[in-house]
C-alpha cells in the first residue's frame, strides 16, 4: 500500500485515543510510583514506560503495514510458538507473588501469556475463517481445543486473568461468526454456574478442587473483603477506600492519600484504575471509561465494515479482548469483580501488555485501512450480507 493511501485512510479516531490514553498513562505511572522510589530516581518507571511506548507504536506501525491476510500463513507459528513459550515459563519462568508467569529477556521481563493473547486471535480468525458452520454442537469442539491448551498453560501459572481474557476472546469470536448465541449461553454462562457450584460444594461438602486455598480465597473474597481485611481483602478494601476518597472531582494528580501513603497494593499496574478514581474523581472516571467505550465502538465499527469475514474476524477478537480487560479491571477496583489481575489497556505499567495491546490496534488500523465495499457471509451458515456501500 502506497504511504499516500496510508495516510487517507489512516483510523485517526483510534490512533488519537491511544496516543491520549499512553500519554496520560504516564502521568499516572509517575504518580503511582513516586511513593516507592527515593528522591532522584522518582522518573524511573516513567521512562521505562516511555521506551515500551515508543516500542508499541512501532510495533503498531508494523503491523498495520502488512496486510492482514498474510496472518493467516503466520498464524500456526503464532499459536504454538505462545503454546510453547508458555510451557517454558512454567519449566524456567521467574517467579512473582505466588506465581510463575515471566521470563527474563536480557534487562527486561516479559509475561508470554499477554502475547497468546494476540496469537489466540489470530488462530481463531484463522480456524472460524474455514468453518462452513457453527450450528451444531460438534462445530464448537475444534475450537474448543484450540482454545483450551494454551487456558490450562495459563491457569497452571496461575493466572486467572488471563485464563477468562481467552474466554472473552473465544466467546465474542464465536458469536461474531455466527455460532448459535444459545448454545454459547449455555457453554459459557453455563460454565460461570458450573464453576460457583463447584466453589460451593469445596466450601461446604470439601469437594476437591485445582486450586491453592489460598488462590480461591483471593477469587471470591470481593464478595466479603471484611472476612480477612489484612489478608486476602486488603487489596479490594484499599482500593474501594481510594475510589471513595476521589469524590467527584478526586484529589488531584500526585495527591492521591491512600497511594501517596503506599496503602494501595500494585498501585502502577493492577489497580491503577484505583489511582485514576482517586486523583480525578468521578467525573474524571467516567470520562476515561468513555474514551474506552468510544474505543470499543469503533473496532465494532471496524470489524462490521471490514472487506471480509477474515478481517470482521480479527478485529473482533481484539475488541472483545479490550473489553473485558477494561471491564474486569474497573469492577476489580470497585469491588464488584474478583480480583484477577487484568491491566488496564495503554494505562498500566508494563511492556507485555502494552505491546500485546499495540498489536491489537494494529490489527484494528490494518482491517480499517484495507475496507473495501464487499458483501460477505457474517454467519457461518453461509447469509450473504451487505455490509457497506461507501469506503
Amino acid at each position: 500500500m502506497h504511504p499516500n493511501q496510508v495516510w487517507k485512510n489512516i483510523d485517526y479516531l483510534v490512533l488519537i485515543i491511544v496516543l491520549l490514553m499512553s500519554g496520560l498513562s504516564l502521568f499516572v505511572i509517575g504518580s503511582a510510583t513516586k511513593p516507592l522510589l527515593p528522591a532522584g530516581s522518582q522518573l524511573y518507571f516513567v521512562h521505562r514506560q516511555m521506551v515500551w511506548v515508543a516500542l508499541g507504536l512501532v510495533t503498531m506501525a508494523a503491523v498495520a503495514w502488512l496486510p492482514y491476510e498474510r496472518f493467516k500463513a503466520l498464524s500456526p507459528y503464532l499459536y504454538w510458538g505462545a503454546v510453547a513459550l508458555l510451557a517454558y515459563v512454567l519449566l524456567k519462568g521467574h517467579s512473582a507473588l505466588g506465581a510463575q508467569r515471566w521470563i527474563q529477556v536480557g534487562p527486561f521481563q516479559l509475561q508470554p501469556s499477554e502475547f497468546a493473547k494476540i496469537a489466540l486471535v489470530v488462530a481463531f480468525a484463522t480456524h472460524l475463517d474455514k468453518k462452513t458452520q457453527l450450528n451444531r454442537w460438534r462445530d464448537l469442539v475444534s475450537p474448543g481445543l484450540l482454545l483450551l491448551l494454551p487456558m490450562l498453560l495459563i491457569l497452571k501459572q496461575p493466572d486467572l486473568g488471563t485464563a477468562l481474557v481467552f474466554v472473552a476472546i473465544a466467546g465474542g469470536m464465536l458469536l461474531m461468526a455466527g455460532a448459535s448465541w444459545w448454545k454459547l449461553l449455555i457453554v459459557f454462562p453455563g460454565g460461570l454456574v458450573a464453576v460457583v457450584a463447584w466453589i460451593y460444594l469445596h466450601y461446604h461438602f470439601h469437594v476437591w478442587i485445582p486450586m491453592h486455598q489460598y488462590q480461591l480465597n483471593r477469587l471470591i473474597i470481593f464478595l466479603n473483603p471484611n472476612k480477612d481485611p489484612l489478608g486476602a481483602g486488603f487489596n479490594v478494601i484499599q482500593s474501594r477506600i481510594a475510589v471513595g476518597s476521589g469524590g467527584l472531582f478526586g484529589t488531584g494528580i500526585f495527591t492521591a492519600h491512600s497511594n501517596q501513603l503506599s496503602y494501595l497494593p500494585e498501585s502502577y499496574t493492577d489497580f491503577i484504575f484505583a489511582v485514576i478514581a482517586e486523583e480525578v474523581g468521578f467525573v474524571g472516571s467516567m470520562a476515561l471509561l468513555a474514551v474506552y467505550l468510544l474505543l470499543l465502538a469503533r473496532g465494532l465499527f471496524i470489524a462490521v465494515h471490514a472487506k471480509d469475514r477474515y478481517g470482521m474476524l480479527l478485529a473482533a477478537g481484539v475488541v472483545s479482548m479490550f473489553a473485558f480487560h477494561v471491564i474486569e479491571s474497573a469492577g476489580m477496583v470497585s469491588g464488584i469483580m474478583p480480583v484477577a489481575g487484568v491491566p488496564l489497556p495503554f494505562m498500566s505499567y508494563g511492556g507485555s501488555a502494552l505491546l500485546a495491546d499495540s498489536v491489537g490496534v494494529g490489527i484494528l488500523l490494518n482491517v480499517y485501512l484495507r475496507r473495501k465495499p464487499l458483501s460477505y457471509g457474517r454467519a457461518a451458515a453461509g447469509t450473504r450480507v451487505v455490509i457497506s456501500k461507501n469506503t
